[in-house]
C-alpha cells in the first residue's frame, strides 16, 4: 500500500532547463495541507525527499503531484484527496493558499503528473501509464452506505434534457465515467434513478443524448482530461473543470449540492491544516512529522502566519 507524490523544484538560479524531481511512498496525504506552509517551509520539505534520477513514477501510481518554480513563482499542483478535493472546503483552500503563497501564480493540473512534465517541455506521454485500460465505475443503490459520510466519494451522472434527465450515481473508486464515451449512455439504463440528489460529490457528467451534447467536471485529476473529446466522436464536450455549478444549471433540478458556507469552510480548513502541522512523535512514513520534529516552532509559526488575517483574495 503506497500514495505516491511526485515532486518537482525548478531553482531560482539554475540552468534554463533546470530542475529537480523528488517522490514520497505517502506523501499524497495531506498535499494540499503541507501546501499551506507557504514555499519557506514547502521547498525545504520538498527537497528532503527521495531524489528521483530519470524516468518520473507514472500517471497509474502517482496519487499526487507538485511543481515549485523558484525562477518564475509559479506552483502547480494536484491531488486526489483532501479538503481541496472537496465540494464544502475547494475554495476555501484555494483562498488560503493564495494567501500563504502571496505574489506566486497558483494552478491546477487536472491532467495530473503529465501537465507537470508539460510545462517543463518534457514529453507528457513519459509518465502515462503504458496501455491502461478504462474500469467503469459501478452504479450505487438509492440506500448506499457511502452517501452517510459528508463528503462522500460519489459521482453524479444526469442524463436527459431539463425536462427527462435522470439521476444516476456511481462510486469514486475508479474512472470517471467521461472516459466511457457514448456507452454510458447504454449502461446505466438499468441503473437505479436516485431522482433528486442533494449532497455533495467529487466529480460529475451531465448527457443530453438527444443534442448529443456532454459536459463534465472534477475536483482532482484525471489522466488525458484535456482530450476526453476524443472518447465521444460526434459529440460536443465541454470540460467545466471544477465548476459544478455548470452541471447544477444542466441538471434540471436532479442535482443540488448544499450550498458552501465561506466563513465556515475556511475556519474547518484552517483547523485541519493546524492540526496537520500541530508536533507530535513522527511515524516512518510520516516525512511532514520529521519536519515538525526538526523545527516544530519555525514551521508552527510560517504555518500559523498563513492561516492568519482577514483578508479573503479571490480565486
Amino acid at each position: 500500500m503506497a500514495d505516491w507524490a511526485t515532486y518537482v523544484v525548478v531553482p531560482e538560479d539554475g540552468a534554463a532547463d533546470g530542475h529537480e524531481v523528488y517522490e514520497a511512498r505517502f506523501g499524497a496525504v495531506g498535499l494540499d495541507l503541507d501546501l499551506l506552509a507557504g514555499p519557506d517551509v514547502v521547498v525545504p520539505l520538498l527537497r528532503s525527499r527521495s531524489r528521483v534520477e530519470g524516468r518520473w513514477r507514472d500517471d497509474g501510481m502517482c496519487e499526487a503531484g507538485a511543481l515549485v518554480d523558484l525562477r518564475s513563482r509559479t506552483l502547480l499542483f494536484f491531488a486526489r484527496e483532501g479538503p481541496v478535493t472537496q465540494m464544502r472546503h475547494r475554495a476555501a483552500t484555494w483562498e488560503l493558499l493564495r494567501r500563504a503563497w502571496p505574489g506566486w501564480e497558483l494552478r491546477w493540473t487536472y491532467d495530473g503528473s503529465a501537465e507537470l512534465a508539460a510545462r517543463l517541455g518534457l514529453d507528457p506521454e513519459e509518465v502515462r501509464e503504458p496501455h491502461r485500460s478504462v474500469y467503469p465505475e459501478a452504479a450505487l443503490d438509492l440506500d448506499d452506505d457511502e452517501l452517510e459520510d459528508p463528503d462522500p466519494l460519489v459521482r453524479v451522472v444526469t442524463i436527459g434534457g431539463p425536462d427527462t434527465a435522470r439521476c444516476h450515481l456511481l462510486s469514486g473508486v475508479n474512472d470517471h465515467p467521461i472516459t466511457e464515451g457514448p456507452s454510458l449512455v447504454d449502461r446505466l439504463a438499468d441503473a437505479p434513478d436516485h431522482g433528486v440528489y442533494a449532497l455533495a460529490a467529487d466529480s460529475g457528467i451531465h448527457v443530453d443524448p438527444a443534442r448529443r451534447r456532454v459536459g463534465w467536471w472534477l475536483l482532482d485529476a484525471v489522466a488525458g482530461a484535456p482530450d476526453m473529446a476524443g472518447r465521444w466522436p460526434g459529440w460536443t464536450v465541454e470540460f467545466w473543470q471544477d465548476q459544478w455549478e455548470e452541471h447544477v444549471r444542466m441538471a434540471g433540478g436532479r442535482f443540488v449540492p448544499p450550498a458552501v458556507v465561506p466563513e465556515q469552510a475556511r475556519a474547518e480548513v484552517r483547523s485541519e491544516a493546524l492540526e496537520h502541522w500541530s508536533p507530535r512523535p513522527p511515524s516512518p512514513s510520516d516525512w511532514v512529522g520529521w519536519m515538525r520534529a526538526a523545527s516544530p516552532e519555525s514551521v508552527r509559526h510560517s504555518v500559523t502566519a498563513a492561516l492568519s488575517g482577514d483578508e479573503h483574495p479571490g480565486r
